[in-house]
């Protein structure tokens, strides 16, 4: 199971479900104080890391069902599912598909509804980069303030450093966000959900306090100053409220 990073810790089963060109190993961070709560672990997407699958035309039911497998498999159900951007998508789809796996949800800034926008803005992004990389230095360096993120996502061929994902999967799974409408998957969550809005949040507005507000026990807080990798730009905020969310889930 290359997909799959078993991080630590006993107990409840908490998964770990990345964002687009992520993979399970960069939420190290924050499994480190995550294994106090349960058995921690991280799966790496279609598309990214070790996954295998490649090249598919997969929608984000897709990536759910591949996370209920892995709780099945692995025994962790019912789980407390924490995601970031895509993966707070696909933890929300899950939690609606297959509500008995699920024991609470974790959104950290995702919105429902992008119909409308397009993969354009990525492909400027990536046009940019210096692919390859001469080291994980460079990559670091490139990245900025969320290198340490990105060093996770890279590994060394022959030439230099490359993402570990193919980039036109990348657009085909970016480009169903901005076809569909996700809020009836939000109107069938029944598991407690939490939902983390970064202060420079790269979503439409007020979406994420709607999400929380449509869950019978949802919360929503914006953590000021962050961008999109919260745990990242306000790592000691992001903590606290995801340790005040399993105490009260999991001890309450």
């Amino acid at each position: 199971m290359f997909d799959v990073v078993e991080f630590g810790g006993s107990g409840p089963g908490i998964l770990l479900l990345h964002g687009l060109m992520g993979r399970a190993t960069t939420w190290w961070p924050v499994a480190r104080w995550l294994v106090r709560y349960g058995r921690v672990v991280g799966l790496d997407a279609r598309g990214h890391g070790r996954n295998t699958r490649r090249g598919g035309d997969w929608r984000t039911e897709d990536f759910a069902l591949d996370a209920a497998e892995t709780i099945r498999r692995l025994d962790l159900g019912p789980s407390v599912v924490i995601g970031h951007s895509m993966g707070g998508l696909h933890a929300l789809v899950l939690a609606a598909l297959e509500p008995d796996l699920v024991r609470g949800v974790v959104v950290e800034d995702f919105a429902p509804d992008q119909r409308g926008r397009t993969v354009e803005p990525w492909r400027a992004e990536f046009s940019r980069w210096p692919v390859p990389f001469q080291s994980l230095a460079h990559v670091r360096s490139f990245f900025g303030p969320v290198g340490d993120y990105f060093v996770e996502c890279f590994e060394e061929r022959p030439d230099g450093y490359h993402l570990i994902a193919d980039i036109e999967d990348l657009y085909r799974i970016a480009a169903e966000w901005g076809r569909r409408d996700y809020w009836p998957f939000v109107d069938r969550v029944r598991a407690p959900l939490l939902v983390i809005e970064a202060e420079h949040t790269l979503m439409p507005p007020d979406q994420q306090a709607a999400m929380a507000a449509r869950v019978a026990d949802g919360r929503h807080i914006v953590v000021e100053g962050a961008g999109h990798l919260v745990q990242l730009s306000a790592p000691g905020v992001y903590r606290g409220a995801v340790e005040a969310f399993l105490s009260e889930l999991l001890n309450g």
